[in-house]
């Protein structure tokens, strides 16, 4: 929509120059919306335009209208590239480094002809990819005391991601077959950084336990908070499938019930049948599900 373009630029020439068409041609057609609206939709200015309140209802309608056009294309792609096209898959970082990768191998090698096209995001930038049709179906992750739970969606869970301790190797209880969340209620602990789930599980479990956690380290990654347990600084709670990868002066220490254990789902908007390519992928992923959570790594 050529109004709705306008608006993003805040400029006609910068608009006619997007397009490919003239400055005078674009005016025109928004002197003729304004017509048909009968009333202004811009206030024009030395350097550029700004809306009138009409205009940017109109341009807010507009923008809603061209996410929903997106998601019949991207609908419309999916029969007619009947999976010998792409298959558009969503995951988050600690399943596309554990259970992700024995599914895409399987797949590619029973279906070498479809494109496979992964996204990673956090979980806000998965439900808006799975609502706009840029990814077919997605795995995603839930705690009991926020369950996933929504009327246009159909959630498959896929296996049960129990929690483990992070503890430098001299640590006093390294070594343990388990230990429990009270052990280290003195303890000061590596977190994740800006609101992270795990971090909300972090804190919910301790509270549970009876103590407020000392957080000495807020970690943007759980590769950041290995070297910071590594190198003394705390101890730290991290899901078994974020441990494929064990840095040298770590141990891990399955975590004792109860604990914070997260759901591994795999989700799709209800009013969107899977393709056959989406179906044989997601019998993958139950397949690698299947093999199983290792408690601690090999």
């Amino acid at each position: 929509m050529l109004f709705t373009e306008v608006a993003r630029r805040g400029s006609v020439t910068a608009t006619a120059r997007a397009l490919n068409y003239t400055p005078s041609a674009v005016s025109q057609q928004v002197s003729r919306l304004e017509a048909e609206a009968g009333q202004p939709l811009l206030e024009r200015h030395a350097r550029g335009v700004t809306l009138t309140d009409a205009g940017r209802a109109l341009a807010e309608r507009g923008e809603r209208i061209e996410r929903e056009l997106t998601a019949a294309e991207n609908e419309l792609a999916d029969f007619a590239g009947l999976r010998a096209g792409t298959l558009r898959v969503g995951t988050f970082p600690t399943v596309g480094a554990s259970l992700l990768p024995r599914a895409v191998i399987a797949f590619r090698e029973a279906h070498p002809d479809v494109r496979l096209a992964v996204r990673s995001a956090r979980i806000a930038g998965l439900w808006a990819m799975l609502e706009n049709r840029e990814v077919e179906m997605s795995l995603m992750w839930d705690y009991d005391w926020n369950r996933i739970e929504r009327e246009d969606i159909v959630v498959t869970s896929l296996v049960d991601d129990p929690p483990a301790l992070l503890v430098s190797n001299d640590h006093p209880l390294a070594g343990r077959p388990s230990a429990a969340l009270a052990d280290f209620a003195d303890a000061p602990w590596i977190t994740r950084a800006e609101n992270h789930p795990v971090a909300e599980a972090l804190a919910r479990s301790c509270h549970a336990a009876g103590f407020e956690p000392q957080i000495a380290y807020e970690a943007h990654d759980y590769q950041e908070a290995q070297a910071m347990v590594a190198a003394g600084i705390g101890v730290a709670l991290a899901p078994t499938l974020a441990l494929e990868g064990i840095r040298g002066g770590v141990s891990v220490l399955p975590l004792q019930s109860p604990a914070p254990v997260r759901r591994i789902l795999l989700v799709r908007m209800s009013d969107h049948a899977l393709t056959p390519a989406a179906e044989a992928f997601a019998g993958f992923l139950r397949d690698s599900a299947a093999a199983g959570v290792r408690a601690t790594p090999p």
